[in-house]
């Protein structure tokens, strides 16, 4: 029997699902209506939390408000069908992760959309760290126990995921590839899921988002393992990255990004990029990304295009090596 994963806390007008602003600061390219913003991962996930960081922000500045809509399902296929057949006026728009626009091309042999054709890119938003973690029911204290025992009993330790061809799953998998070890991988239906069957010891391990793991891990639920990062982390800062135990593995990215559907007007473009700009400079909002070790990334549209151009030669070239594939 599964315990429910405690959410992590939100503060200020964040919570709110709907965020009503003064109508004196609208846009002149926006009618007066709310924007939706939806979101590829179900309540408590990494990217639902951004985004209730960023509406309240965010609707200041185009004076309309912003209704968070969480849409998941299917690895993020759900909310990019929906943002697809969606009229490019900017009053649908979503914050979706570098899976849904990186990996998944190569994962899917029938994905129903087409990434530079059925959408346009609005701005980058967040970063974020993962960690590896391991159960304390399974014995493993370090990434050196961890090789031993798989290379011991290939196959006999688990690890748990998101779900297939998601960034949990993939991390995992790179792991085991560069240290020449199997695993076997357990999917659940989502990131609380997978963090709970490790914590109960339904599985030995999981590849995950730090701030979905982090206050398990200082109550000493969960095992740290490695950071699975460039660098070490302010929040866990004894915690070596994968890089210094000497595993020569790609940095899995945990980036967020605000797309929109195709055609949508520069002008319209813009201006979401520059409301995305000034809610990423809101101090309440990086009080609150820091606290959870999420980090604001402001840019333009092309350094999202060129994200999903220099991941996907990486993790699409893993992918494809790996023989891996979601029907």
């Amino acid at each position: 029997m599964t315990t429910a994963l405690p959410r992590r806390p939100l503060l200020g007008a964040a919570f709110g699902a709907a965020l009503l602003v003064p109508k004196a600061h609208a846009q002149g390219s926006f009618r007066n209506q709310p924007v939706r913003l939806v979101v590829s991962q179900a309540a408590g996930s990494n990217t639902d939390v951004v985004a209730r960081l960023m509406a309240d922000p965010m609707a200041r500045r185009l004076g309309q408000p912003v209704v968070v809509e969480n849409r998941a399902g299917a690895n993020g296929v759900i909310a990019t069908t929906f943002i697809k057949q969606q009229r490019p006026d900017g009053h649908v728009i979503a914050l979706v992760g570098v899976s849904l626009l990186t990996f998944n091309p190569y994962l899917y042999s029938n994905l129903p959309y087409d990434v530079a054709r059925d959408f346009t890119m609005i701005a980058p938003v967040s970063d974020t760290p993962f960690v590896l973690i391991a159960s304390p029911k399974s014995g493993i204290k370090s990434l050196s126990d961890l090789v031993q025992r798989a290379k011991a009993q290939p196959g006999k330790l688990t690890y748990s995921s998101s779900g297939i061809g998601n960034s949990t799953h993939l991390a995992t998998e790179m792991l085991a590839d560069r240290t020449r070890i199997q695993l076997t991988h357990i999917p659940y239906g989502g990131t609380s899921q997978g963090v709970t069957a490790v914590m109960t010891g339904e599985v030995d391990l999981m590849t995950v988002v730090l701030g979905n793991a982090l206050p398990q891990i200082r109550d000493g639920a969960l095992v740290p393992l490695a950071t699975v990062a460039a660098g070490r982390t302010k929040a866990l800062p004894e915690l070596p990255t994968l890089a210094e135990l000497g595993v020569d593995a790609p940095v899995m990215p945990g980036w967020l990004a605000l797309i929109g559907p195709a055609g949508m007007p520069e002008s319209i473009v813009a201006t979401l990029n520059e409301a995305a700009r000034e809610a990423l400079s809101d101090p309440a909002l990086l009080d609150n990304m820091d606290k959870q070790n999420i980090f604001p990334i402001p840019g333009t549209a092309d350094d999202i295009r060129a994200r999903v151009k220099r991941d996907g030669e990486v993790w699409g070239g893993f992918i494809k090596a790996k023989n891996l594939r979601v029907e």
